[in-house]
C-alpha cells in the first residue's frame, strides 16, 4: 500500500491497492459525525479533510441553492455529503453537497439512499482547491448523475453527463438553472466575505426573484 500527501486548504492522502471491503470497514469505523471524506475508484482510496476555505465555501454555495429554490419554490432535498457507493462498480464517493431535485418525489420520503435502489441525485457539488489526484467524475459518470459542480476557489465549472459516452462534457450553462450566470456564484462568496453572509444572501434572494419575474 503506497501513500501520498497533499496540504492545505484540503488535506489529502491516497492509498493505493485498497480493497472494497476495507473501504467498507473504513465507513463503518468512522461513522457519520465526521468531517473526514472518503473516495474510492477500484482499489484507490482518497481520504479527505476539508479545512477553513474548502468548507465555507462548500456551505455558501449550498445556501444559495437552497436560496434558489426556496425563490422559485422548487423541492429540493439536500443530502449534504451523502455517501454514495455501488459494489458492483467498485466506486464510491462522498460529495461535498448532493440534491435532488427531479428525482426529489422519488426519494422524498427517505433519510437514507441505497444506489442499489434509489436513483442517484440530481446535483453534485464538489469544492476541489487543490486538484484531487482521483478523477472523480469516472466516479459520478458511473453512478449516472446528472450534473456536477466543481468550484476551484476562483471559478465554478459545470459538467453535464453525456449518456452516450458516460462522461461529462463542460457546460456554459447549468442543466436545472440554465438561467443562473456561472460567474455569479464567485462574485456572491466575494460579496460574503466582504459584508457578511446574511446580507448577501438576502441580496442575492432579490437578484433571484428579479431574474425570474423577467423571464416570466
Amino acid at each position: 500500500m503506497t501513500t501520498a500527501t497533499l496540504l492545505i486548504p484540503e488535506q489529502r492522502t491516497v492509498l493505493n491497492q485498497v480493497s472494497w471491503q476495507t473501504f467498507i470497514n473504513l465507513l463503518n469505523d468512522l461513522g457519520n459525525n465526521r468531517v473526514i471524506r472518503l473516495y474510492y475508484d477500484q482499489g484507490v482510496l482518497e481520504i479527505m479533510t476539508p479545512l477553513g476555505e474548502h468548507e465555507n465555501n462548500n456551505r455558501f454555495i449550498d445556501d444559495l441553492v437552497r436560496a434558489i429554490a426556496d425563490e422559485l419554490n422548487l423541492n429540493l432535498k439536500k443530502m449534504g455529503s451523502l455517501t454514495l457507493k455501488r459494489e458492483e462498480l467498485l466506486k464510491g464517493a462522498e460529495p461535498d453537497s448532493c440534491y435532488y431535485l427531479n428525482n426529489e418525489p422519488l426519494v422524498r420520503h427517505q433519510q437514507n439512499i441505497n444506489l442499489e435502489s434509489d436513483p442517484p441525485p440530481d446535483l453534485v457539488l464538489e469544492i476541489d482547491i487543490t486538484s484531487s489526484s482521483l478523477d472523480k467524475q469516472t466516479i459520478y459518470a458511473a453512478f449516472e448523475i446528472p450534473e456536477l459542480w466543481r468550484y476551484n476557489g476562483q471559478k465554478l465549472e459545470v459538467f453535464i453527463l453525456d449518456k452516450t459516452t458516460q462522461s461529462y462534457q463542460k457546460s456554459t450553462q447549468s442543466l436545472y438553472f440554465p438561467w443562473l450566470p456561472l460567474e455569479i456564484i464567485p462574485q456572491y462568496i466575494r460579496q460574503s466575505l466582504r459584508d457578511g453572509e446574511t446580507a448577501t444572501l438576502k441580496t442575492f434572494r432579490h437578484w433571484v426573484r428579479e431574474q425570474h419575474h423577467s423571464q416570466e
